[in-house]
């Protein structure tokens, strides 16, 4: 089970994430969201994460001079496009992209990943009208596809006490979580992403 912590805004985030056995990091440049980081740190985050771990960079509906700007300052490994972005758009910075998709009542999911060809993967997010993403709410874990062959990471209110229970219902290749293991906005609290980490890899 591959695990990202989103919304990572310090450097002390980060490495802390990273000891608790993070795969991934997500790094949010979506200015409205508490959990925004400007350039200036994240390249500062970027610099002290060590191999192997997974750099994401989140994205909702930006320009493309906008993303450009990011990836001239930040060694991202993996786009994460959180808007009603094309898969033209995505694909057109030549690096590995997943597509969110918010799981409204009417959404076909397989229909909406055959939109991505290229994408690495899809990340499954709660739906609420106006926000993009973070509300801290879940969905209905059972309308994650079982026989889709692409690899699906699960989002959307996950946490320490329900993250075990979503692997199990939901069988995803990977989990992301922010506000779950959050002490305020944009700070992590070093207990719950630890405890988070090892139930779900549990």
């Amino acid at each position: 089970m591959q695990v990202k912590i989103c919304g990572i805004t310090c450097i002390e985030d980060a490495l802390m994430a990273v000891d608790a056995g993070a795969d991934a990091l997500g790094l949010v440049f979506y200015k409205p969201s508490p959990r925004y980081i400007d350039l200036d740190m994240a390249a500062k985050v970027a610099a002290a994460v060590p191999p192997f771990v997974t750099l994401t960079g989140l994205f909702v509906d930006a320009a493309q001079s906008e993303v450009d700007a990011v990836l001239e300052s930040v060694p991202l490994n993996l786009l994460q496009f959180h808007g009603d972005e094309s898969a033209r758009f995505c694909e057109q910075f030549r690096r590995p992209y997943i597509k969110a998709l918010r799981m409204k009542d009417d959404l076909d999911v397989k229909a909406a990943m055959t939109e991505h060809p290229k994408a690495r993967g899809f990340l499954l997010d709660a739906y609420r009208p106006g926000v993009p993403g973070g509300t801290g709410e879940t969905f209905d874990w059972g309308r994650v596809p079982q026989d889709s062959n692409r690899p699906i990471v699960l989002a959307g209110g996950l946490n320490p006490a329900n993250v075990t229970a979503a692997v199990e219902a939901a069988r995803p290749q990977g989990v992301d979580v922010s506000g779950g293991v959050e002490r305020q906005p944009g700070r992590k609290d070093r207990e719950k992403v630890f405890a988070f980490v090892s139930a779900a890899k549990r």
